[in-house]
């Protein structure tokens, strides 16, 4: 038990030094990983370095890499013009339109990441163009994303209807997927009015030069550019502006947009149809553009958001010190040891909310839901209730910048207010990770209590 303290107390120490000191976080993480798995589980380097995150690495460092050289190429801004153009000039529409997008690619069998990774990009482009809050934008794509993540043949939805079957639970993979896109709709539409979309209805890509106020956390710029705004994750406060938009003529796709289109769509259908994945396919499509249009590549490598890289990075490889260490496993069977079954069953949605927010959401669905099972046999919990309750509280705080969905948000956004957008985000999800589960465990599992 003193080493799980130790653990848990060393990660609550990390993010208090970052977030006073100048101490970069990421570096702060690595250290711990190093000093906890010494000293108190007895691993060596090798071992610490094992849950190092590559595939995530390779993941932010893939995607912002491609999309900087489409935005060098002018891919981005003929997306955009496309897009714009399809919702007759509606920029309200627009970040609905990111929503639904990447929902249906996860409901049809995407992995989360991999959708975010294609369209949070796309939808930050928008964010530059139109004044719109890059939290509203990034938070839309990340909502979308679990709103179609438990579809039944979706990956959420798979791992999470294959765990119940296995341990012989009854559950509804149907209404497992109503519930959970229903509530990160809601979700959206407080998310929409609190980050500034009521100021972007009525306008028309025609008049995007008019900007909305700023809203609390300073990224909605006002006329004149202002982007104020939290705290960088680093340290020090920054002030950050973007320039006012200016009218553009319809861009034509020339030879080097036409294979960014073509590469690009070719990344989607190698993460969805084949399950590759999307980093190293973004790394591919990268040499070959480099190889095709050297100038566009020019520059592409120093944009990739490579602070954002190493503090998420960083902690990833920290909790898997503790999951290596059975911190997160003793964490859960404490729980099940509680005698009441609806307590018991809001510790889990907790436990599940703040650990995904740190950590695999895929993994946490995956080991949190036999640890259920004590609270459900003896029919006191509904458990088709308590299973949409996990599921919703691990699924939303993906948001969190430490989490692959929220990295790739923070990475792609746009780099003047990034640091804003990457506090902003922690804020969210640490917040998310609290009413989420007790809004769900409200919603779904005290009706149903036997």
């Amino acid at each position: 038990m003193a080493d799980h303290l130790i653990a848990i107390g060393a990660l609550v120490l990390v993010f208090t030094v970052a977030t006073f000191t100048s101490v970069h976080m990421g570096v702060l993480a690595l250290v711990a990983a190093f000093a906890v798995g010494s000293a108190a589980a007895g691993e060596s380097a090798d071992d610490v370095f094992g849950g190092f995150p590559g595939d995530l690495f390779v993941v932010l460092v893939g995607v912002t890499f491609l999309f900087a050289i489409a935005k060098n190429n002018g891919t981005i801004e003929w997306l955009v013009d496309a897009a714009t153009r399809a919702v007759g000039g509606r920029i309200a529409l627009i970040p609905w339109v990111m929503f639904l997008i990447t929902a249906i690619l996860t409901a049809v069998g995407a992995v989360v990441p991999a959708a975010v990774g294609v369209i949070a990009p796309i939808g930050m482009s928008f964010c530059v163009r139109y004044r719109i809050n890059p939290m509203l934008m990034g938070l839309l794509v990340t909502n979308g994303a679990s709103a179609g993540g438990f579809s039944p043949a979706s990956v959420f939805g798979s791992i999470t209807n294959g765990v119940v079957e296995r341990n012989d639970l009854s559950g509804s993979p149907e209404l497992l997927f109503t519930m959970s896109f229903l509530f990160n709709a809601a979700l959206s539409v407080v998310a929409y009015f609190l980050f500034g979309g009521r100021h972007l209805i009525g306008r028309r890509s025609t008049d995007a030069g008019t900007t909305p106020e700023r809203d609390a956390d300073g990224l909605a710029a006002r006329p004149g550019g202002d982007t104020g705004g939290a705290a960088p994750e680093g340290g020090g406060a920054t002030t950050a502006t973007i320039a006012p938009a200016t009218p553009t003529v319809a861009l034509r796709l020339d030879r080097a947009r036409t294979l960014t289109l073509l590469g690009l769509l070719g990344m989607v259908a190698g993460a969805l149809l084949l399950d590759y994945n999307v980093g190293l396919m973004a790394l591919t499509v990268v040499v070959v553009l480099t190889l095709v249009d050297p100038e566009s590549a020019k520059g592409a490598v120093d944009r990739c958001a490579w602070s954002t890289v190493l503090l998420v990075c960083g902690v990833v490889t920290y909790v898997g010190v503790m999951e290596r260490q059975g911190t997160i496993d003793w964490l859960g069977e404490s729980v099940a040891k509680i005698d009441s079954p609806l307590a018991g069953a809001l510790l889990i949605c907790l436990i599940g909310a703040l650990v995904s927010a740190f950590a695999s959401t895929t993994g946490i669905l995956g080991a949190l839901i036999p640890l259920a099972v004590p609270f459900l046999m003896d029919g006191q919990v509904s458990t088709v209730g308590l299973i949409i309750a996990l599921a919703v509280s691990s699924s939303v705080v993906d948001s969190s910048p430490l989490s692959t969905s929220g990295a790739l948000v923070a990475a792609n956004a746009p780099e003047d207010v990034r640091p804003q957008v990457f506090t902003a985000l922690m804020k969210w999800g640490l917040s998310m990770a609290i009413v989420a589960p007790l809004a769900t465990w409200a919603l779904f599992v005290v009706p149903g209590q036997g």
